[in-house]
């Protein structure tokens, strides 16, 4: 019954951890910040942070994200030394306390992504793609952990004056792949990529580029989707993201139908369940 595929060839190497992707993986978000678009404040301390960890480890989550600066509009800008003081606890805390779990730092700046994996972070998820720091390519290519590369326009502030687009899926792609080349010219060997979803594109572009995203496997590179409680969902169904729960299942399906091989998601076990019937 079981005729979806992802690509098994396909493997990244987190810190001596090879992640292949027979089936797709679930990440799981653990925001540690007071003003995300739909948890913020309730995980902002670190025993809070770190029980939510563990109803995800529970729920069978893959990947951890950990989130210390929210990229929604509006949102107040951050220091690096704050975000750094929101993210180190819950990383060390966790690594102590589950060696084998693979974590993510979501950040764009370099020196947050570094003080994450000296303290055990294993990915770095970068939303600017590395327009928002310049130093984030080589600091990726020196660390050598896996990066995931997202397409943005702009800053969070401004990326939704920037959707003008010829073709939302080439020119996602064309972005893309002048990246990859650089990432690669730099010697970076593991890289996933993501369309980013939200980020500087229209309802309706969101929807072209969800449709095509399977175009991305040109690359070759593993593709994670990112829709979860979005705004694509909710204001295209005039609800509130505590209500989007049944469109981001039915969203998540067809990334998996198209070949996405890591959900980025809010609700791990409802993400879980989904893998389990499809694969």
């Amino acid at each position: 019954m079981k005729h979806l595929q992802t690509t098994p060839t396909q493997t990244i190497n987190a810190k001596g951890r090879l992640i292949t992707f027979e089936k797709p993986l679930i990440m799981g978000i653990l925001n540690v910040t007071p003003d995300s678009f739909f948890d913020g404040g309730r995980h902002n301390n670190l025993d809070h942070a770190l029980q939510k960890a563990e109803e995800l480890i529970q729920q069978g989550v893959d990947i951890i994200d950990i989130g210390a600066y929210s990229s929604r509009p509006g949102a107040t800008p951050v220091s690096s030394e704050e975000e750094i003081n929101r993210a180190i606890p819950v990383i060390r805390e966790l690594t102590k306390r589950h060696p084998y779990l693979i974590l993510s730092i979501d950040t764009f700046r370099a020196d947050v992504a570094e003080a994450c994996v000296e303290a055990g972070v294993h990915i770095i998820n970068d939303i600017s793609g590395g327009t928002l720091d310049e130093r984030m390519f080589a600091i990726v290519a020196r660390l050598q952990v896996p990066y995931i590369l997202m397409h943005m326009r702009g800053t969070p502030e401004t990326m939704q004056t920037l959707t003008d687009y010829e073709d939302i899926a080439v020119d996602v792609a064309t972005a893309l792949g002048e990246k990859i080349s650089t990432l690669r010219a730099l010697g970076v060997k593991d890289i996933i990529l993501d369309p980013g979803f939200g980020f500087a594109k229209t309802i309706e572009q969101n929807y072209e580029l969800l449709y095509r995203v399977n175009e991305l496997h040109y690359f070759g590179l593993p593709i994670l989707g990112g829709i979860s409680r979005k705004s694509m969902i909710y204001k295209k169904l005039s609800i509130t993201p505590e209500e989007a729960l049944t469109g981001t299942i039915a969203l998540n399906t067809l990334l998996l139908t198209k070949g996405v091989q890591i959900l980025r998601v809010h609700d791990v076990k409802e993400a879980k369940q989904l893998v389990t019937l499809l694969f």
